[in-house]
């Protein structure tokens, strides 16, 4: 715990001091809120959709989809602490092995905590009423999965390309086959089979108003198991040196 804390505050140091990342992080998000927010309006006049206001129900679409966005670059922090001889550094230290990797995946869920409340904030500028602290806690969880998952497949393949390709890859499809932007009931029965095992769903259930807690522990269960499968992916890394 002691050396996961200060390696934490160490990749804290260094986000501080790039205070210009986490503003361009969240322009994105902004013109999604602005655009979607504008264009999908009276969507909501649908037979079965379930609210009244579309920006209530896209602010938390829109804050899901960024935690998984800025997550699943995680991996390239770990890529160039490989490159620039940072990471062999830290194996001839007494720290544990697992701090160094849970350091990245904690220093990613507070960026996302931090993240999503802004989103949260400007949404509730536009006139959205937020749906409650779960919603933040539940893109902490989702941003733990593809962290842990970025940080693996990083300590495995060691190219950022693969962590580009599958940024590009996974996004737009994980969002779109969720409730983000459209109720599930609307959706076709074959996107509703898919959004049933789709982390970003779970997320958007266990964090809206009417939290789903089987959902919830289910994305608590698979970040646990993404933290522990990047934690022996790391040995992995290290016995390879």
């Amino acid at each position: 715990m002691s050396g996961t804390f200060w390696l934490t505050a160490r990749r804290l140091q260094a986000l501080v001091r790039l205070p210009a990342f986490l503003f361009i992080m969240l322009i994105q998000p902004a013109i999604w809120l602005f655009l979607f927010g504008n264009l999908f309006r009276r969507v909501v006049e649908l037979p079965g959709f379930g609210t009244g206001s579309y920006l209530d129900y896209l602010v938390p679409g829109v804050i899901v989809m960024s935690a998984v966005s800025s997550s699943m670059w995680s991996g390239m922090g770990v890529l160039e602490e490989i490159d620039r001889g940072t990471m062999n550094r830290f194996l001839i230290t007494p720290v544990s092995r697992g701090a160094i990797l849970n350091a990245a995946v904690i220093e990613q869920a507070i960026s996302t905590a931090v993240q999503s409340l802004i989103i949260a904030l400007l949404g509730m500028a536009a006139g959205a009423s937020f749906p409650g602290v779960l919603l933040i806690v539940a893109s902490v969880l989702l941003g733990t999965v593809f962290s842990a998952f970025s940080n693996t497949v990083g300590m495995l393949v060691r190219q950022r390309e693969t962590i580009i390709g599958l940024n590009t890859l996974l996004l737009l499809p994980l969002t779109f086959l969720s409730s983000a932007f459209i109720a599930k009931s609307l959706m076709p029965g074959w996107m509703q089979a898919i959004a049933a095992g789709n982390p970003v769903n779970w997320a958007l259930q266990a964090g809206r108003e009417s939290p789903d807690l089987v959902a919830g522990g289910g994305l608590l269960a698979l970040a646990a198991a993404m933290v522990w499968l990047s934690t022996r992916t790391f040995r992995t890394y290290q016995n390879a040196v």
